[in-house]
């Protein structure tokens, strides 16, 4: 299979990278960013000049894109996928999309005859580094049975959601509930610290105890440093995606308080120009009020 693969930075550039290295698929790659497309090309993968010469020479075309925005000027914009795509091609994005754009992308794709799949993935880099990384796919099942070789070059993981769309929405819900998680793990430790408790101590407790989570590791362990860059997912990403669910809450009227609240607190770090750094930087905001560190 030809694949081709738009977008090769902090996730696609693992992701595209184990599909060459686990498959015989023949990838090809494109990026503005020539050392993300050096990291590719080193290991096996062609390069292309455009986004039109990539769609023109693969079965499946992949983007992996950090905005709605920017998905949606790759596959929608002048010359980009569906400018150059066939039927018979299929498209796939692996972006944190917002739903309604995933339609209006899907909407178009169909109207040329294309087959698209929503395919978000979670696992950070870590997991794209190690292909242990989730996807969670929406589209037509027989589409998303063709294309699960691909998928499974690049994650342990894949789960096929239901219909277009349904990916992207279970990527929101999950990605909403981590953040909520990292809120509730950075109000502990402080609530903590301030009592006089060894910070240590009280994340060994939690760490082996029921107030532990996936997200509680990497959390604890950079407060404990704090460090909080480079980021292994951006605040200012995690502000986009959180944003995106709430966006949805709002079209389907379901409350979100916790969600809210979360979200306000990660925009007061970004106003505390903490967006660059990684999501768990929001500890800093609860630091900052209180005149004191988790870090010993």
């Amino acid at each position: 299979m030809k694949v081709g693969f738009i977008g090769v930075g902090n996730m696609g550039g693992p992701m595209c990278r184990n599909i060459v290295k686990r498959s015989n698929h023949q990838v090809t790659v494109f990026d503005l960013n020539a050392a993300a497309v050096k990291s590719c090309t080193d290991i096996g993968a062609a390069a292309a000049k455009s986004v039109a010469e990539l769609t023109k020479g693969a079965d499946v075309v992949m983007t992996s894109l950090p905005m709605p925005k920017d998905v949606e000027a790759v596959a929608l914009g002048d010359n980009g996928v569906l400018a150059n795509i066939k039927p018979g091609q299929t498209y796939i994005d692996l972006s944190t999309n917002a739903p309604s754009m995933v339609k209006k992308i899907g909407a178009a794709m169909a109207a040329k005859g294309i087959a698209m799949l929503d395919a978000p993935v979670s696992g950070g880099t870590v997991g794209a580094e190690a292909a242990t990384i989730a996807i969670m796919v929406g589209g037509d099942k027989k589409v998303f049975d063709d294309a699960l070789p691909v998928l499974k070059s690049f994650s342990a993981n894949v789960i096929h959601m239901g219909a277009l769309g349904s990916g992207t929405v279970a990527k929101l819900i999950n990605n909403m509930m981590a953040f909520c998680n990292a809120a509730a793990a950075a109000e502990g430790l402080m609530l903590g610290v301030s009592a006089g408790l060894d910070p240590e101590k009280l994340v060994q407790v939690i760490a082996n105890s029921s107030g532990n989570s996936a997200i509680f590791k990497p959390f604890s362990e950079r407060a404990l440093k704090g460090e909080f860059t480079p980021p292994s997912f951006a605040l200012n990403l995690a502000h986009k995606d959180l944003h995106l669910a709430l966006e949805l809450a709002d079209e389907l009227d379901v409350p979100l308080a916790l969600g809210s609240a979360t979200h306000n607190l990660q925009r007061m770090a970004r106003r505390m120009k903490l967006g660059g750094a990684d999501s768990s930087a929001i500890l800093r905001v609860y630091e900052t009020v209180l005149g004191q560190t988790v870090k010993p």
